[in-house]
């Protein structure tokens, strides 16, 4: 075994992360090899000191990193047997080599599939051309999405129409609760080109926040929208849910703290009033009140610090 392989690796081996026929052979290497157990030496010893210096992670980055592990969580692929399928053709390859019976038998299956595949896409072709003749606002759901090009509300119905570009510009019309103007309104607040349009989207949202999939869009849009109007618009829609919920919790926390906006971020630090004793919220007062930039905020954290009773 090389030293160059030893040193490469001796990080892995400190943190326990080599296989077991790998961490024997370098600690056998190492038996022989007085450099490379200085090496191994010097690493824990880097290791040990570093442990004790790490800070704690600040409040922000703790609540950043909630929402993104949330996000992530949501939108991991499951492993299982059908990603062994795809993914590790060498194997079963390798598998069928010795195995012949296996390889006539995957042929039928194969040769089967295929039939049943073209029968069932003739059926569905025929079945969605009958569906677009019977109802032709269903249309929309066969394509995608290109844009929200405008929406309106109609004051004396509460009917919300909203234009959307496929191919070509279309239009839906219907209520609040109907679920293609919720799907559009959604996809409007996350991405469409037009400030305008994302305003008029997350102002009609509001209006229904108990909804996962709109808080949400809500939490998106405080965290990522461009536009402030739109961000302040959300962090109204989202307040009266700061105390039961930690997802807009962490969301509002990370506003008050990296916001570009002083008027969002004040706002921000009026809805955490209810929660200020909170650990997060108590140590993001504490952060604002000794170095925030903004004289205000700072002014506005001592003072609501100041109003929290002690911690023996």
């Amino acid at each position: 075994m090389k030293c160059e392989w030893v040193r490469e690796n001796i990080l892995l081996h400190i943190y326990n992360e080599l296989p077991d026929d790998a961490r024997y052979e370098l600690e056998q290497h190492l038996g022989r090899c007085s450099s490379c157990t200085a090496e191994l030496k010097a690493a824990r010893k880097l290791h040990a000191t570093l442990s004790e210096v790490v800070a704690e992670p600040s409040p922000s980055l703790v609540a950043a990193s909630r929402l993104r592990l949330q996000e992530a969580l949501e939108t991991a692929e499951q492993s299982g047997f059908w990603r062994r399928l795809i993914f590790e053709p060498v194997a079963w390859l390798q598998q069928m080599r010795f195995s012949p019976a296996l390889s006539a038998v995957l042929l039928i299956a194969g040769f089967a599939a295929g039939v049943g595949t073209t029968y069932q896409m003739m059926g569905n072709a025929n079945r969605t051309a009958a569906s677009a003749q019977s109802n032709p606002q269903n249309q929309y759901q066969e394509s995608s999405v290109a844009g929200i090009r405008s929406i309106t509300q109609d004051p004396s119905s509460n009917q919300i129409s909203i234009k959307y570009d496929t191919v070509s510009t279309q239009q839906a019309q219907g209520s609040m609760n109907d679920q293609r103007i919720q799907q559009l309104l959604l996809f409007a607040a996350r991405n469409n080109y037009n400030s305008g349009v994302r305003m008029d989207s997350v102002d009609l949202l509001i209006q229904k926040p108990n909804d996962s999939n709109v808080r949400e869009a809500l939490i998106y849009a405080l965290r990522y929208d461009t536009n402030p109007g739109v961000r302040l618009k959300a962090l109204d829609g989202l307040g009266p849910y700061v105390k039961e919920d930690v997802r807009v919790r962490d969301a509002v926390l990370e506003a008050l703290m990296d916001d570009s906006n002083p008027g969002l971020r004040t706002q921000a630090m009026h809805l955490l009033e209810t929660v200020r004793a909170d650990s997060s919220v108590r140590a993001v007062l504490q952060k604002l009140a000794q170095s925030d930039q903004n004289a205000y905020i700072r002014s506005q954290a001592r003072t609501q610090l100041a109003q929290l009773p002690e911690i023996d």
